[in-house]
Formats: structure tokens, C-alpha cells, sequence
């Protein structure tokens, strides 16, 4: 056991080593290319990011396709934006009071709340269709329709993220590539780090979730638990590591956005899979999960058409929400 908690925590450091070069990189691409940070954040860095829970419930629905495959498919499914609509919510906002705390930045998040708001917007409309879709799943055709609409919801989503305004991006930290080969920092350089990083980060992902699923194991964990808790918490740990390297640099919209823009993407590709070739059916822990992800996301969304604001103390709610769900299921 020893030897699987050394392989955990070397794991999670990889993971950390590739989201400082991801970040960096990304932030070098979405200048070279004079995108918004909005973009950058919800679309190019939440799509790069999600690839590692994307991957595990399309695995274990279209291959694998057994019962025990399809549960822990559809666990990953929930569980995925339940992470990132509380935990994660509640990791950037503690980041951010943190770094308040150690006086590297203010306690005013300076997000970018018509980019976060439109992400939010688009997750509780979508999820919620996704998740309502399960009390008429016994109408396949009705069911396998409204699955392609969300996932063509997903094109007009990127068409309104790119309609916003060029980036403006001021001095960057230098090209992390750049600075190790002596380059000019230039698109080739940028992509390789880029790429390099992406790779880091689904290889340590899944690293991280076979040592975890090993420890699960030895302490007796079901599948159905694995699937919901333990591995989002692995595979969303890009989507975390990135916001608080971020809040720490003060980049919110980034931060933010790599976060709410998951949210979206996990509601659109994920859940069409399932919705697709399963048969749909929310109950028990997995249609809690979903409810308490659509009510984080309808408060802080709520919390930011009112305020014009995004507060890192209202970012904490999301902790408190996820321990309601740990108290469901344990007690």
C-alpha cells in the first residue's frame, strides 16, 4: 500500500509539472492568435483539460458496454460536472482568500462576469434538459433527439465565445520552452509545449486514477462510488490545479473560465454519450449529484446577474454543497 500512496502522490506532482507548462502555453497561444481570454479559458483550455474524464465513461459505455462498465460510465457522466460545480468552485474560491491572505493579489476577483455568466447560463440550461431527459428515456427516439440537439448546442456555444472582443494580454511569463531551449519563442515552440502538456496531463490523470482506484480497492470502495467521487476528483484535478495557478497571477477570466467552460463541455459530450447508448436513467446518488451541480451553478449564476460580480466567499458554497452529497451517501 505503501508503494501505491508513493505512486499517488508522484502521480498528482506530474500532474501539477504539466499544468504549469499547459498554462503557460496556453496563455502564449491565445495571444499568438489575439483570442479573448474567455476563449482561451472556457473553450481551449476546458476542452484540453476535459479530455481525461471525457475519455473514461466513452471507454467504459462503447467498449467495455457491461452493466458494471455502463454504471461506472454513467458515474463519471455525473460526477464530472458535480466536481467542477462544487469542488472546484470551492478550490478557486479558498486559492483566491489564500493568496488575499499571503498579500499576492486582492480579494476582488477581476473575472470576467459576462464570459463566466454566458458559460453558467449555457451549463443550466443544457444540464438540465440533459438531467430532465431521464424521466422520458423510455421514448428512445424523443431521447436520441434532444441528444443531438445539445450536442449541436455545443457549436453555437464556441460561435457566441468567439464573437467577443481580441485578447488583450499585456506581458506574458515567459515561454517556459523557450527559456529551457534558448529559442525565440514562436507558434512552433508554443504548440510543442502545448502538446507536451496535454499529453502530461491525460497521462497523469489516468496515473493518478489507477493508483486511486488500487487504494479504493484495499479499503473496500464500490464501483458505483469510484465512479462518481473518486474518479472526477482525479481527472478534474487539471481543471482545479489550473484555476489556482491562475487566481495566483490574478488571471480570474482564466481561472474561472477553465472551470465553467468544462462545466459546459462535460454537459454536452459526456452526457450525449450517455444519453446515446445507455439507457439514460438518473437515480439515487447520480440524480443527487446532478441537482446539487444545476443548484451551485443557478446560485452563483443568480450571485453574478445581481452583484455583477464573482465572489470567491460565494465560490465556498460549492464545499458546502459537496459535503451534503459525502452526507447523503454515508449516512
Amino acid at each position: 500500500m505503501f508503494i501505491d500512496l508513493l505512486l499517488t502522490a508522484f502521480s498528482l506532482a506530474f500532474i501539477l509539472l504539466a499544468c504549469f507548462l499547459f498554462t503557460n502555453a496556453i496563455e502564449w497561444f491565445g495571444k499568438t492568435l489575439n483570442l479573448d481570454e474567455g476563449v482561451v479559458g472556457s473553450i481551449l483550455a476546458a476542452i484540453g483539460t476535459a479530455l481525461p474524464e471525457t475519455i473514461i465513461p466513452i471507454i467504459a459505455i462503447c467498449i467495455y458496454h457491461d452493466e458494471k462498465s455502463i454504471e461506472i460510465g454513467i458515474g463519471a457522466i455525473a460526477g464530472a460536472p458535480f466536481m467542477l460545480a462544487t469542488l472546484a468552485f470551492f478550490v478557486t474560491g479558498v486559492s483566491v482568500i489564500l493568496y488575499t491572505a499571503a498579500g499576492r493579489r486582492t480579494i476582488k476577483m477581476n473575472a470576467d462576469v459576462r464570459v463566466i455568466g454566458r458559460d453558467l447560463t449555457f451549463f443550466f440550461i443544457i444540464y438540465s434538459i440533459a438531467v430532465l431527459t431521464t424521466f422520458i428515456s423510455e421514448f428512445p427516439v424523443l431521447k436520441n433527439g434532444i441528444a443531438v440537439v445539445l450536442l449541436l448546442s455545443y457549436a453555437f456555444y464556441v460561435k457566441r465565445s468567439f464573437s467577443g472582443a481580441a485578447g488583450e494580454w499585456g506581458n506574458l511569463d515567459p515561454l517556459i520552452f523557450s527559456r529551457i531551449f534558448k529559442a525565440k519563442t514562436n507558434l512552433v515552440w508554443i504548440l510543442a509545449q502545448l502538446i507536451l502538456s496535454l499529453a502530461g496531463i491525460i497521462f497523469g490523470a489516468h496515473l493518478f486514477v489507477q493508483y486511486v482506484e488500487k487504494l479504493s480497492v484495499l479499503f473496500g470502495v464500490s464501483a458505483l462510488i469510484l465512479s462518481i467521487i473518486i474518479t472526477p476528483i482525479a481527472t478534474e484535478l487539471p481543471e482545479k490545479l489550473n484555476s489556482v495557478i491562475w487566481t495566483g497571477k490574478g488571471k480570474d477570466t482564466l481561472a474561472m473560465g477553465n472551470i465553467t467552460g468544462a462545466m459546459v463541455f462535460q454537459s454536452c459530450f459526456p452526457v450525449v454519450i450517455g444519453m446515446l447508448f445507455t439507457s439514460w436513467k438518473l437515480t439515487g446518488i447520480t440524480l443527487i449529484s446532478a441537482a446539487l451541480a444545476l443548484f451551485s451553478a443557478g446560485f452563483n449564476l443568480a450571485w453574478i446577474k445581481i452583484t455583477k460580480s464573482v465572489n470567491p466567499v460565494v465560490l465556498l458554497t460549492g464545499g458546502l454543497l459537496y459535503a451534503v452529497f459525502l452526507f447523503c451517501i454515508f449516512r
